[in-house]
């Protein structure tokens, strides 16, 4: 016997292996829920208990295992092959699920094939990405009492087009509409031209909060962005601008140039692909920007899709509403959001943002620019002058850089004893050139401009 089947039947039956003693036609669910999984084989001539009874094989038997797989909707790729007097049927994870065979869907679970129920047909459909949300269509939209011919308009200039045709036939040619007798709207069209898009798609807000300290727990801004897909965009950006800081550069030219605390462009990126990419499904979340004294993280509420991979985001779970920011310029419709983020990063010295992706959310970070940091340091420096040593200095230096820095993390820093650093922000103190706002707890420094 071979031995790598004779370790198989040793293991026994499992996620990826199933036995049989004899062939008959409830092998197709076998093969189905092996497709809708990771795969796996059906060995053929072997009991529920591993033991061989042995089947002869024939060219009939092929035929009617790739008869089995050949009804099933869609239908399944195998290769049937042959260990001794054991038949081994070998079925590949599905690239087209969910699969049916005429008994219905079924799903590998452990060492069982289990019946799918409706909801897990469902979001088998979502995750990979057989159910598109921005195409199905509102029946509560009315046109044209519920249009905004405005947004249609401001859409048009962005894309550079021209109103030469009535609108009815624009929003078709968008493949946001679809007319019989009347017209109606699918999501994506909701999304873009709504007079009210929260009135029907209220999970489609954008949070953005920003905090005073690391952990998130003191808010010092809050808002719930409302509006159309374009119009969100702009105002998350507003809202980091406004949050954020930004130092100005004189180079002899009529305008200065602005040094931003973040890196601005690939924040936008990011924003844009969270509007583009989320699980509009999910009505429970809604996505989230939160500004931390150290970090920007964005949060995307999602169904991760399979044999999704970091960097390769050639992506689209949304293909209209990508569609249509495409034709705005807003996006690339090849998908290289990440590596112009990089590029963004790279331009203004900025760390490279972190991810953290997994099953239910989608998460990116950025950090500050060096760019900034070293201007502030500097503007720092001018200011100060021959008023401090070198030790208030590196003090002014490493609290502008982080302005919750803890006596602790100086002293570590510095190579000194938190007693000298307490009597060095002393003086600086009473130099008004620091001072501490809130409590020595939950407050945090400020260098006074």
């Amino acid at each position: 016997m071979n031995k790598e089947l004779k370790f198989i039947l040793q293991e026994g039956e499992g996620l990826k292996i199933e036995f049989k003693e004899r062939f008959n036609k409830f092998i197709g669910k076998e093969i189905v829920a092996f497709a809708n999984a990771v795969g796996g084989k059906i060995f053929l001539g072997v009991s529920d208990e591993g033991k061989v009874k042995g089947i002869k094989m024939t060219n009939k038997l092929k035929s009617q295992v790739q008869d089995l797989a050949n009804i099933c909707d869609p239908a399944v790729k195998v290769d049937v092959e042959s260990f001794g007097n054991v038949a081994v049927v070998k079925i590949e994870e599905g690239k087209d699920k969910p699969y049916k065979c005429p008994s219905g869907f079924y799903l590998r679970q452990g060492a069982n094939s289990q019946k799918m129920t409706r909801d897990e047909i469902i979001n088998l459909s979502l995750k990979v990405g057989k159910i598109k949300f921005d195409e199905q269509i509102n029946n509560r939209f009315v046109y044209p009492d519920d249009f905004d011919e405005s947004k249609l308009e401001h859409y048009l200039n962005l894309a550079k087009v021209s109103k030469i045709i009535p609108n009815e036939k624009i929003l078709i040619d968008l493949n946001v509409a679809e007319k019989n007798q009347i017209l109606k709207f699918n999501n994506a069209g909701v999304l873009f031209f709504a007079r009210k898009l929260q009135k029907f798609i209220s999970h489609s807000v954008f949070t953005c909060v920003s905090f005073k300290d690391k952990k998130g727990s003191d808010i010092i801004d809050r808002q719930e962005v409302e509006g159309n897909l374009i119009e969100i965009i702009e105002e998350v950006m507003k809202f980091v601008v406004k949050n954020t800081r930004v130092a100005y550069k004189f180079t002899g030219k009529p305008q200065r140039e602005n040094i931003y605390e973040y890196p601005l462009e690939a924040i936008r990126e990011a924003v844009i692909n969270s509007v583009t990419h989320r699980d509009y499904f999910e009505e429970g979340h809604n996505n989230l920007l939160k500004i931390f004294p150290d970090r920007i993280s964005l949060v995307n509420v999602w169904i991760k899709p399979e044999r999704f991979k970091v960097g390769e985001d050639v992506f689209r779970r949304n293909k209209i509403i990508a569609d249509l920011l495409s034709r705005t310029g807003l996006i690339e419709k090849v998908g290289s959001g990440f590596a112009r983020m990089e590029n963004y990063c790279r331009e203004v010295n900025a760390p490279l943002f972190k991810l953290d992706v997994n099953e239910k959310y989608f998460r990116i970070e950025f950090f500050k620019s060096r760019n900034y940091l070293d201007m502030v340091t500097e503007k720092v420096g001018e200011k100060v002058g021959e008023k401090v040593g070198e030790n208030e200095a590196k003090i002014l230096n490493l609290i502008s850089r982080n302005n919750n820095v803890t006596y602790t993390e100086l002293a570590n820093k510095l190579g000194i004893t938190e007693k000298s650093i307490y009597m060095n922000i002393e003086k600086l103190k009473q130099k008004g050139l620091v001072k501490r706002i809130g409590s020595a707890r939950g407050g945090h420094w400020e260098v006074v401009k």
